[in-house]
């Protein structure tokens, strides 16, 4: 969307700054650089800030933010880290920024259940910290620090989603605020219901706009007796997928297994100081028992070698596994340093695993003849990847050629089965592409959208083509 395209923004009413900084005092900010911040995410989208930032502490005060607005006819948004990758964030019909990085405590650990109640403001890393000691961990994992509460919101996944699950798999119950104000809870702590609609489902990747979450209760998983890593290389990318479907194929419980390209490895050795071999990757960590872990090396390794896999080197020890995964991690960052100055239009299609070959090889001749820099990764076990494809944001010209060649990233991904979105969400950008994925389902989308927000107040512009 270019700033040509994004709505009018009506002027912000001063009485509900007013009632506001009356009822929040310094928890309410219109100073220009907290709006900024909270109006820049890590799209290529221009930024988009909004009117007021109100950083929230309670379930209770997020329902009386979403009431004053609504007295009002302003637009929220809920903000968790900025750190998605499809305009989420970005207040392009002005409004009011719900800033929930405050409401940020583990509140209940229940370890004998398996599961744990938090606030959404959580991160990852804060409440994998806050488990140390009761041989549990939660496993999704982004890349990012990202908060619970915005992993939600986007149905998040990442490395470790082959073996354990996405969040919608992971959240077994949340509190929401609704459009009119009104506090709900979904799900709870038994590990499955029959008890009407799975609203907990509804609002997991809904992007915030259906409702404001403000407490989840995720289920914990057991810290793994034994863990391995391991790397190898490849003569082709198709040589390092066709391991992936066949380890998949076969049946083994493997942890994570990450693609990088041979563009996106040399990009991780130059940013991340590593001397990985520059050759298309396969990054595999192992979960289990020390005989269970043994043996899914074993296996693994003899598939790589039997497709021409290199240099198969393991990394055992707890600070290796953690460089050579901070080295991955650091993938997209490091893809950006390639051409300094450039943003990344970010592709996020996932296709049936037994078409990830074809689909991925295709990929990289588009990106040869696009003559466009854009390493690819991905999450390949379980069928996602995406090219990272650079573009200078003062040049339109290249901007169209990125987006043609996004185009028909997708729309082969669409045409194998496969979905326009494994992990990002659909935000601003994927809105066309959502249409074509699901038809004249769409409609029943902006029907619920219509019949929870009529208003259409919560995170305006987002999801649902026309809203």
């Amino acid at each position: 969307m270019k700033p040509s395209e994004q709505p009018v923004r009506p002027p912000f009413p001063e009485a509900l700054v007013h009632r506001l900084e009356a009822r929040f005092g310094t928890r309410i900010s219109r100073a220009e650089s907290i709006r900024a911040h909270h109006g820049h995410d890590e799209s290529h989208f221009p930024d988009a800030a909004p009117d007021a930032v109100v950083f929230v502490h309670s379930t209770a005060e997020v329902a009386e933010v979403v009431r004053a607005c609504g007295e009002f006819d302003v637009p929220l948004i809920p903000f968790g880290v900025g750190s998605s990758l499809e305009g989420h964030i970005l207040a392009t019909r002005g409004g009011v920024c719900i800033d929930c990085s405050e409401m940020n405590a583990v509140l209940d650990i229940r370890a004998e259940d398996m599961l744990v109640v938090v606030q959404p403001g959580v991160t990852r890393k804060q409440l994998n910290a806050a488990l140390h000691g009761t041989g549990l961990f939660f496993p999704i994992d982004p890349g990012a620090d990202a908060s619970l509460g915005g992993m939600a919101a986007t149905r998040a996944s990442g490395t470790n989603a082959v073996r354990y699950g996405t969040m919608r798999e992971n959240v077994l119950g949340l509190t929401a605020v609704m459009a009119d104000g009104r506090v709900i809870r979904t799900g709870g702590r038994a590990r499955k219901s029959a008890a009407g609609y799975d609203l907990t489902r509804l609002l997991v990747g809904s992007e915030g706009t259906l409702g404001v979450i403000t407490e989840l209760t995720v289920r914990l998983h057991p810290l793994p007796e034994a863990t391995s890593a391991a790397v190898c290389a490849f003569p082709d990318v198709v040589s390092a997928v066709n391991t992936v479907i066949q380890t998949i194929q076969l049946g083994v419980p493997v942890a994570r297994i990450e693609l990088v390209d041979e563009l996106g490895v040399r990009a991780i050795n130059r940013y991340s100081k590593t001397t990985l071999r520059e050759a298309p990757m396969l990054f595999f960590e192992f979960h289990g028992s020390p005989a269970g872990v043994d043996e899914q090396a074993r296996t693994v390794q003899e598939l790589a070698s039997e497709n021409g896999g290199l240099d198969f080197e393991w990394a055992e020890r707890p600070e290796d596994r953690s460089r050579l995964w901070a080295a991955r991690h650091d993938a997209y960052f490091a893809s950006l340093n390639l051409r300094p100055n450039s943003r990344a239009i970010t592709t996020d299609v996932c296709v049936p695993i037994s078409t990830l070959a074809e689909c991925v090889s295709a990929t990289q001749a588009d990106i040869e003849a696009s003559g466009l820099i854009a390493p690819i990764v991905g999450h390949v076990g379980d069928g996602n990847f995406h090219a990272i494809i650079l573009v200078d944001p003062e040049d339109d010209a290249e901007g169209a050629r990125a987006e043609a060649l996004n185009r028909r990233i997708v729309e082969r991904a669409l045409a194998m089965g496969g979905t326009c979105t494994g992990e990002h969400g659909i935000g601003i950008g994927k809105q066309g592409f959502l249409v074509q994925e699901h038809g004249e389902a769409v409609d029943f989308m902006r029907a619920i959208k219509q019949a929870l927000d009529p208003r259409n107040l919560l995170n305006p512009g987002k999801v649902v083509p026309g809203l």
